[in-house]
């Protein structure tokens, strides 16, 4: 029996954050009915790269039902309003004000059941000045100043996935599985609200207390550390790059013995402590950037993995497609089975497969026979 198993979500949602959530209660085992408008969540047309479906669909809608409703038909509406009153998670990512207009909002539904978890995502929160503002990823990325502190001197980055939408659909899930364990103790549900730009703001916190506290603002470094040296990317006689990180003195020292081949530079005044190194980062690269250049990739590898320095290789996607600790699983879709990346988290003795990515109405019939004419009377207790 799978953890969620017996929990039923019923998901308003579209795009990425909210998907992320509720791809994640599907796969611990919960029932979870996506509700898409009747052209379909767009994130579907997003690209038409794995065998015709988009990415972005296939990676967060497996394992769901779905259905097409548009709620202000009164019979759709009727439907929706009868899966969530049998659903234990309802959430919803549509702008703010959207779903109360439409009879479905937070404080409606948990007084006509008050153990149902109601979450809300959005960009901004469902109050404040910018509450209204659209707000997409890298717009968010923009304006929580995560841009501002990636990328080179040159200018300012994305990030290069959709890492305030992963985050907010993280901590919704976070958040969903608290709620339920603290209604198993309480009975009561509860309402959730994440924003995009919120969930980011928390992450900008070290640079955030940094600037604040000490006026230091941060500087973009590309590959390189800001605070410590040498920790960054190294060209190599192949053309590949490798990232180095050294953390403490007694590293300093083996870093300087076994891969740069000169131990007296551990205790050379400019750079016999990492404030020192930074400081002198000019004079400090001078000396890396050759002794990595002179070497092959591997062959650096060798060096720094016998001298118990951390590294990293700066893969691009064909390295990562045949990286020697990718775990995959495969996914049924309407386009054929599709081997993907798996999740990063593994449970000791459970084992499932994930379950198909809807084709679009796949589950219309099956959904409409199932709710359609139900009525139901949840009182407040």
């Amino acid at each position: 029996m799978k953890d969620l198993e017996g929990i039923t979500v019923v998901a308003l949602e579209q795009a990425v954050a909210a998907p992320y959530a509720s791809s994640r209660l599907a796969e611990a085992g919960a029932r979870v009915i996506k509700i898409e408008r009747p052209e379909g969540d767009f994130a579907r047309g997003y690209d038409a790269l794995v065998k015709g479906e988009s990415a972005y669909f296939v990676w967060l809608n497996r394992g769901k039902e779905s259905i097409r409703l548009d709620v202000k038909k009164p019979e759709d509406h009727e439907i929706l309003t009868n899966m969530i009153a049998e659903a234990d998670v309802f959430i919803q990512n549509l702008a703010p004000g959207a779903v109360a207009r439409l009879g479905f909002g937070a404080e409606e539904l948990t007084q006509r059941d008050p153990r149902l978890i109601y979450v809300s995502i959005s960009g901004y929160g469902e109050d404040g000045p910018y509450r209204d503002q659209k707000a997409y990823d890298l717009l968010i990325q923009a304006e929580s100043g995560l841009c501002m502190i990636s990328g080179t001197e040159e200018g300012a980055v994305r990030v290069g996935v959709s890492v305030c939408d992963i985050a907010a659909g993280m901590t919704s899930y976070k958040a969903i599985v608290q709620g339920l364990f603290a209604r198993e103790r309480t009975g009561k549900g509860r309402i959730i609200e994440v924003s995009l730009f919120h969930v980011m703001a928390d992450w900008m916190n070290v640079p955030y207390l940094q600037s604040r506290y000490s006026g230091k603002k941060p500087a973009r470094m590309g590959l390189k550390h800001p605070t410590i040296a040498p920790y960054g990317a190294y060209s190599c006689a192949d053309g590949k790059a490798v990232l180095i990180s050294i953390q403490n003195e007694r590293e300093w020292a083996q870093f300087c013995a076994d891969v740069l081949g000169d131990a007296a530079l551990a205790t050379d005044a400019r750079f016999a402590s990492n404030a020192l190194r930074v400081a002198n980062r000019p004079a400090l690269e001078a000396i890396i950037v050759p002794v990595f250049a002179a070497s092959p990739r591997e062959a650096m590898i060798e060096r720094l993995d016998h001298a118990r320095i951390a590294f990293g290789r700066l893969s691009d996607m064909d390295d990562l497609m045949a990286h020697p600790q990718n775990r995959y699983v495969t996914v049924k879709t309407n386009a054929g089975e599709i081997e993907m990346l798996a999740p990063g988290m593994i449970v000791r003795g459970q084992t499932s497969a994930p379950g198909p990515v809807p084709a679009l109405g796949a589950h219309d019939e099956k959904l409409r026979a199932e709710f359609a004419g139900k009525s139901h009377n949840k009182q407040a207790v």
